[in-house]
């Protein structure tokens, strides 16, 4: 194993362990979709925006999820927007066996890999991959809008 992949390994191990605490202090007050593999397959369709309602308990944090689901070409796929008012997180940095790509559609945060915060504004984009620690919390002074596209292979997911 390279120096790399060791500290990445310690990094995602030390808040691996924070995180339950992290849990255990939010309680409930948290906004994470949880990706759907059962059901049918999604099918192809325009979904407006104002027919969706916002998902979340975490303050300042909501999450809107027009697709959540298997396709026929994967096990789980889901996409939205979240919008983080000032200083709102949706939840502590966390884990999923999905890969994810986030982008910036409006304001202006940080988003956390493996412990290592960037600053982000209006069109960066972000990708995790599966299993990777990473989070992300509005540090501006508007509201911040990302949207999310969170997908697994048929194969399961990404390794550790």
């Amino acid at each position: 194993m390279d120096r790399r992949r060791f500290l990445t390994s310690l990094s995602g191990l030390s808040a691996a362990a924070l995180l339950p605490e992290a849990g255990a202090q939010s309680g409930s007050q948290i906004t994470h979709v949880e990706t759907k593999t059962d059901g049918s397959p999604l099918e192809s369709r325009v979904v407006k925006i104002d027919g969706i309602r916002a998902e979340g308990a975490a303050p300042g944090a909501k999450a809107y999820v027009p697709f959540n689901g298997p396709t026929m070409q994967l096990a789980a796929l889901a996409t939205g927007l979240v919008t983080l008012e000032p200083g709102a997180q949706p939840h502590p940095p966390h884990r999923h066996p999905e890969e994810e790509i986030m982008i910036v559609g409006e304001g202006t945060g940080e988003f956390s890999i493996n412990g290592v915060a960037t600053q982000v504004k209006t069109g960066d984009m972000v990708f995790a991959e599966a299993n990777v620690l990473h989070g992300v919390r509005n540090t501006g002074t508007t509201r911040m809008t990302f949207y999310f596209v969170k997908m697994m292979g048929k194969s399961g997911g990404g390794s550790v």
